[in-house]
């Protein structure tokens, strides 16, 4: 992450939190106000397509809360919802988003 800093990047995407190295806590905490991160939103490969609605409107909540945190975040998906996700699954991902952001 350092090099793209460096390399006068302001905006990270994917944030795939799945992957090694890509903890958002440990991102945000490292690089809070030098990078924006977009994307880390929701798990797009295990989580959207095979989660419970719960499971997937507490990871946007959570994810949120971590990457929001004093700014510096675009929320999406980690990478393109596919053709294999539910519907209602999607409608829990928008619940969690609204839930965040306070609307009914």
């Amino acid at each position: 992450m350092k090099l793209f800093i460096d390399a006068g990047f302001d905006i990270i995407n994917p944030v795939q939190i799945n992957a090694k190295g890509m903890d958002p806590q440990r991102l945000k905490c490292n690089y809070r106000d030098k990078i924006t991160f977009w994307g880390g939103g929701l798990d797009t490969q295990k989580i959207l397509p095979f989660g419970t609605p719960a499971e997937i409107k507490n990871q946007v909540i959570r994810q949120c809360e971590i990457l929001n945190k004093n700014g510096g975040f675009v929320f999406n998906t980690v990478h393109n919802i596919q053709a294999n996700v539910p519907f209602e699954n999607i409608i829990a991902m928008l619940e969690g988003i609204n839930e965040f952001i306070g609307k009914p």
